[in-house]
């Protein structure tokens, strides 16, 4: 199969195999198998509990060279990989792959388990923090897995990735094992990237500071699935669910950007009752959302659902009536943790369910619009929200990639320039999402729409709203970031390979052994990832 997009991509890779290369992304496949699991009676009478994380380990079995997972719904906050890790360590096992929804600078402990052995591999969706420096200066044996959200849950699915053990941040459970996320100290709203785990691991350890007389109701991941519960004194702290990506912009440049945004969403005649749509958590998709509230209100129009991670802003409109459900993957503040408790239209969903490409229909099929946002974008619409500017790896597609694919309208929200780094370049540095999925890029200095769309800019000239080239805002975006800088300088050891939601492999990450004094992209910078 050919490297359409030309990438440069080898045809296998050491630690990972042969190379499937990106053949497009609404392809549709064939009939789909799933994998075989491994079920493991209980046995009446005998307790699930076990007194600690070492005897869990115990328990399972865990040899050198099991595959782990881990889900992040406590995000920056979460405790419980740390301390498995820890235990792991000090039961000297070693070449253990972590297969972690997404992994946070509260995981920089982990840099040590690689440097020492006990950690040979690393599966995710995104990667922040000096984990992530780590990963890209080459410390990792094997290339680092990175998925999109559906993409790993379709990985799991299909037993691409086979999990040992999976271990489960419960905020609440009994000792039979139903979990929730929404009751305890630590609640963090729905568990949804533990779904596939649960289902398809060998193994299922649930971890709770939170264990109450059985049965946990409501019930999010049932006793079924459930191996072995742990009692700690604490999973984690839920004030770090929210990071410097969830909180409204207020530069004016950013809220310009927003408001524009949004004209193009009521401009392009998906605006009617009905509406559905998704916003990244970026503060500039945020203040979108609250313009499109006040374009909602105006117009009387109730959306029938928002989805995706919610955040406080979402919740807001849900309650005014803009929206008849949520449906959520994960809570990215503690206000749509509050509102998943209260309300029964707020819907919980598995990572599956929300963006898997290859099931009867995932939830991002239905969008009519999504806001995301872009570390670059280049002259053929393709978006990085993978690298900085360094080469240095900044997070990764989470659902980026699988709302782009999925929505009839997609937007990608930025400003020209990071610093003095232009963000329209002519070829992204690391490709995460395809052109052909993306419509619109929206900028301070003009709306530039994909020439496949031309109904679409039809409409947006008809509302007045100032459409440029691509080519255009590349320009302006050099002339505003003044002269260039050299980026690192990268070696030939690929450090990360970039999956597509199908299982393809759109591009790979090479070492930056070498970095210059030009800026990076913080993880609280980071673009919206859906």
């Amino acid at each position: 199969m050919p490297d359409i997009l030309g990438r440069g991509l080898p045809s296998s890779i050491e630690g990972y195999g042969n190379v499937n290369p990106f053949a497009g992304a609404l392809r549709v496949p064939g009939p789909i198998s799933r994998a075989a699991t491994v079920l493991r009676s209980a046995t009446r009478g005998v307790p699930k509990t076990l007194p600690s994380v070492r005897a869990a380990l115990d328990a399972c079995e865990l040899r050198n060279g099991a595959t782990i997972s881990f889900h992040h719904h406590l995000r920056n906050g979460d405790r419980v990989l740390n301390l498995v890790l820890s235990e792991i360590a000090a039961k000297g096992l070693r070449d253990i792959t972590v297969a972690a929804s997404a992994l946070f600078p509260v995981h920089a402990p982990l840099v040590q388990h690689i440097h020492r052995g006990v950690v040979s591999g690393l599966a995710a969706s995104t990667i922040y923090g000096p984990l992530a420096d780590a990963v890209s200066r080459g410390e990792l044996a094997k290339p680092v897995l990175m998925f999109t959200h559906g993409g790993r849950a379709r990985c799991i699915e299909s037993g691409e990735l086979h999990i040992d053990v999976a271990f489960v941040a419960a905020p609440t459970a009994d000792a039979y094992g139903n979990l929730n996320g929404v009751n305890g100290r630590a609640a963090c709203g729905p568990l949804g990237y533990a779904v596939s785990d649960v289902q398809y691991a060998d193994r299922v350890v649930a971890i709770t500071d939170n264990l109450v007389p059985y049965p946990a109701t409501p019930i999010e991941i049932s006793q079924d699935c459930v191996d072995f519960v742990v009692a700690i004194d604490s999973v984690g702290d839920p004030e770090q669910i929210v990071s410097g990506t969830t909180r409204l912009t207020t530069n004016p440049t950013g809220l310009q950007i927003a408001e524009t945004a949004a004209k193009i969403i009521q401009a392009s005649g998906l605006l009617n009752e009905g509406f559905s749509f998704q916003t990244g958590a970026g503060g500039v998709s945020l203040a979108a959302a609250a313009f499109l509230r006040d374009i909602m209100i105006h117009r009387k129009v109730q959306g029938s659902f928002a989805s995706g991670g919610i955040t406080g802003g979402i919740v807001q409109m849900f309650d005014a009536g803009l929206f008849r459900a949520l449906l959520d993957v994960q809570a990215f503040d503690l206000e749509a943790v509050a509102s998943f408790r209260r309300s029964p239209a707020h819907q919980g969903m598995s990572a599956s369910m929300y963006a898997n490409p290859h099931n009867r229909g995932c939830v991002v099929n239905q969008l009519d619009a999504v806001i995301l946002g872009a570390a670059e974008v280049d002259l053929a619409f393709n978006v990085n929200v993978t690298t900085g500017n360094q080469g240095l790896i900044l997070g990764g597609s989470g659902g980026h990639a699988d709302t782009a694919a999925g929505a009839k309208l997609t937007l990608i929200t930025t400003q020209l320039t990071a610093g003095n780094v232009p963000k329209i370049v002519d070829r992204v540095k690391t490709l995460t999402t395809p052109g052909e999925t993306i419509d619109v890029v929206v900028t301070e200095s003009g709306v530039a729409v994909n020439p496949q769309r031309t109904d679409l800019l039809d409409r947006l000239k008809f509302a007045n709203i100032p459409v440029v080239s691509i080519e255009r805002l590349k320009e302006e975006a050099i002339r505003k970031a003044g002269p260039v800088t050299a980026r690192a300088i990268e070696n030939d050891k690929i450090v990360a390979v970039v999956e597509y939601r199908d299982g393809t492999v759109i591009d790979v990450v090479r070492a930056v052994p070498t970095i210059s004094t030009t800026r990076t992209w913080r993880s609280g910078e980071s673009p919206d990832r859906g």
